[in-house]
């Protein structure tokens, strides 16, 4: 994963906020909730004087496009090199953000800019938000489980503080122009070898009727993010879906070896380790994540990921679980064991865990 140069904390963002939005009854309220969201920094691609203007919609989207095309193919390139691939050998490109418009989607660019092949499937994923990082990684699963040794790219590319809209003073708002955070992260599921998860079961799950709870009204000045205040409360009817994935899959969701979860905010994480029954620091690179980085969308979990390998820690056959969660209510989860790169032919998952998960490793707070 890369973070972009311009740095913004959580001092700056209290003392911005306060005036910005001076004299506004809520502000109170909100500078508390920013305080207890515990994110230390962020990273956006402007100085925060710009970032904080509006230059109009077009302007936003132009923004967004240049950015996306300087700071993808560093992180790209890095994630094929950690997985000893090459662009040649990659069959599918799956794109997510949420944060900007661009068709054809960016992974035609890419495909024409960096040499993938001709024949390269795309798969743009554009409005499940914070869940898409963890839908990728299960459309990747899918894919590698119907074509066994197929290659799938994940680019995740959110460039949070291009959707910030000034006039909007609504405490859902005011949170999270405190709360999220631009970065860009790639990894790569291969359909066998490597080292990583080998992905073993995936599912997907909506929450009935909260389809309103996280979404963008679309006008003419951009998208307009709305957060209900009942967000912070799903993880309530979400950790029985965890706990059935991983018991069909014979396994107990409040005793694995390690959690990739998304890290929405402070609560979401406390309280999903309440309902599991799992210490807390089980999700520490999660906690991680949103300290240095805020919520960075559809990132997060392929950064709590990196932080993972990067802690080096972790014997072969541990097992663990990826979770991400957004608009919807949407949770995409998946689970599987801890698997090192062996050359050994033989040692080739079977089908029905086919997909090996490598993330791009790059070093922590790198610019591009």
């Amino acid at each position: 994963m890369s973070v972009p140069e311009h740095v913004v904390t959580m001092e700056d963002t209290l003392e911005f906020a306060e005036k910005i939005h001076h004299g506004k009854p809520q502000l109170p309220l909100a500078l508390r909730l920013i305080q207890r969201t515990g994110v230390r920094k962020r990273h956006i691609v402007q100085p925060i004087e710009e970032a904080l203007g509006h230059p109009g919609f077009e302007e936003r989207n132009r923004l967004y496009e240049m950015e996306s095309k300087k700071r993808c193919p560093p992180v790209i390139t890095e994630a094929l090199t950690n997985a000893d691939l090459t662009v040649q050998d990659i069959d599918v490109i799956i794109y997510v953000s949420c944060t900007g418009f661009l068709m054809p989607s960016l992974t035609a660019w890419l495909i024409n800019s960096m040499g993938f092949r001709s024949d390269t499937r795309q798969i743009p994923i554009a409005q499940l938000g914070c869940a898409a990082g963890g839908a990728a990684i299960n459309r990747a699963h899918d894919f590698c489980m119907a074509y066994p040794g197929g290659n799938v790219l994940i680019v995740s590319c959110e460039l949070c503080s291009l959707c910030y809209q000034p006039e909007d003073d609504d405490i859902g708002s005011l949170l999270s122009g405190g709360l999220f955070g631009d970065a860009v992260a790639a990894a790569v599921v291969r359909g066998h070898g490597g080292t990583g998860v080998r992905l073993e079961r995936n599912a997907s799950y909506l929450v009935p009727q909260t389809e309103d709870w996280i979404s963008y009204a679309v006008r003419a000045t951009g998208f307009h993010f709305r957060l209900d205040r009942r967000v912070p409360g799903t993880m309530k009817p979400l950790a029985p879906v965890l706990r059935e994935l991983a018991a069909d899959h014979g396994w107990d969701a409040g005793n694995l070896d390690f959690y990739i979860i998304h890290a929405g905010g402070p609560r979401i994480l406390d309280d999903l380790a309440e309902y599991l029954n799992v210490d807390r620091t089980m999700f520490r690179h999660s906690w991680a994540t949103l300290t240095e980085c805020g919520n960075i969308a559809s990132a997060v979990v392929l950064e709590a990921l990196r932080r993972q390998f990067e802690e080096n820690a972790i014997p072969p056959g541990a097992t663990g679980m990826i979770a991400g969660f957004g608009p919807g209510i949407t949770a995409e989860m998946s689970a599987g064991r801890w698997a090192l790169d062996s050359r050994d032919p033989s040692s080739r998952p079977t089908a029905r865990s086919q997909g090996f998960l490598e993330p791009g490793r790059v070093a922590r707070q790198q610019v591009v």
